[in-house]
């Protein structure tokens, strides 16, 4: 079966887990440092960034950093993977969804705007497939609510916008760094802001509370042994392995940008001018980083497409099931046609085998399986 997407792990990156694994560190130790600050660096960013254990565990940080708590709203797209939602509602959030822009599957700005109420306290936008969302428009939305823009930049670490990185359009940005991400920690993800006090509660959230700097102590007195938790945290520290990985990957980051682009470019080409199927969007101004071919077939036969590359042993999905359509959220009275552009764009969706390492021919063969099934 031909992956949907996998990750690139080279000598490099194996010699670089070895080197931790002879050393002192295992976690909370230089290598960690030094990627949080290669992270922050790439994000266009003033600090490091903090990293921690997953992409989930990022925008939880992110909205616990961001004070979200019981009685805030929070305005999101339904076309996400679920932690986007579920990671403000575990800290007592309301989950606004607003509906997406038809193009590149993002949050539409103005459909954000129309739910903005005294309540909204972060407007979390997704870079659907790798496109970075509307910023500009968002942040306005954002500004006159009163409110942080949140980026979930899971699929877009390495990407920009009008020249201006991924990681310094929101006030509050999140990475992921899964394995079919488009650089690899194992699992892991990280936090940057604009706002040092944001930052700061980020990284206090991420190791449990704690605090030991002695300006930060009740008691300063009381021996080199003493901490104290002044409020609640988690322990989401990403460790020295991973990190190691992290920086290895970093090296090879604008590798993996040019060959998904080149990739995108070819299913493009060898796609174009099929009526039944509506290629990715891609906005003036925006440099993506594809972590997803989202080919949209319009004619109704989505799940008969879906079955036949199965079948060919093309490994496609799906991105992503409308949230509020799970259970959890039906139960609390959410309904189906809410948002009906990322409902028509769900129904509509395959993602197609994306990853640096896929071959020319490999592409050639999806492709011509899919135009086969379309008559073209």
């Amino acid at each position: 079966m031909l992956p949907y997407g996998r990750q690139s792990i080279n000598d490099a990156d194996i010699a670089a887990v070895q080197e931790v694994l002879s050393g002192d560190w295992l976690t909370t130790g230089p290598y960690v440092e030094s990627f949080e600050k290669q992270i922050g660096e790439l994000a266009g960013v003033a600090e490091p960034a903090v990293s921690v254990t997953s992409g989930t565990a990022a925008l939880h940080v992110a909205y616990a950093a961001a004070e979200v708590g019981p009685g805030d709203e929070v305005i999101t797209t339904p076309l996400t993977f679920l932690a986007t939602a579920t990671a403000a509602a575990l800290l007592g959030a309301k989950i606004v969804f607003a509906d997406i822009s038809e193009d590149t599957g993002n949050l539409d700005p103005e459909a954000a705007a129309a739910e903005v109420t005294a309540s909204t306290k972060v407007i979390a936008g997704v870079d659907y497939g790798g496109h970075p969302i509307d910023a500009p428009a968002l942040s306005k939305v954002a500004k006159d609510a009163g409110a942080y823009l949140l980026e979930d930049a899971a699929h877009s670490v390495g990407g920009s916008l009008n020249g201006v990185p991924v990681g310094s359009l929101a006030d509050i940005t999140t990475f992921s760094f899964f394995p079919t991400k488009n650089l690899t920690t194992g699992e892991g993800g990280a936090v940057v802001a604009k706002d040092a006090d944001v930052l700061e509660r980020a990284r206090r959230f991420k190791g449990i509370g704690m605090v030991r700097e002695a300006d930060q102590l009740r008691h300063p007195d009381e021996g080199a042994w003493w901490y104290e938790m002044p409020e609640l945290g988690l322990n989401y520290r990403l460790n020295d392995l991973q990190a190691a990985l992290g920086s290895s990957q970093l090296t090879r980051l604008e590798q993996f940008k040019t060959r998904r682009q080149e990739l995108t470019d070819r299913y493009n080409e060898g796609l174009a001018g099929i009526e039944q199927l509506t290629l990715p969007g891609h906005r003036a101004g925006a440099e993506p980083v594809w972590h997803l071919y989202p080919l949209r077939i319009t004619d109704g036969r989505r799940r008969e497409l879906f079955d036949h590359l199965r079948a060919q042993g093309i490994g496609v999905q799906v991105n992503y099931i409308p949230v509020y359509w799970q259970p959890y959220f039906a139960d609390l009275g959410y309904k189906r046609g809410m948002c009906p552009k990322a409902e028509a764009y769900y129904e509509q969706e395959i993602s197609l085998p994306m990853f640096p390492d896929l071959a020319d021919s490999d592409v050639d063969r999806v492709i011509e399986i899919i135009r086969t099934f379309c008559g073209a």
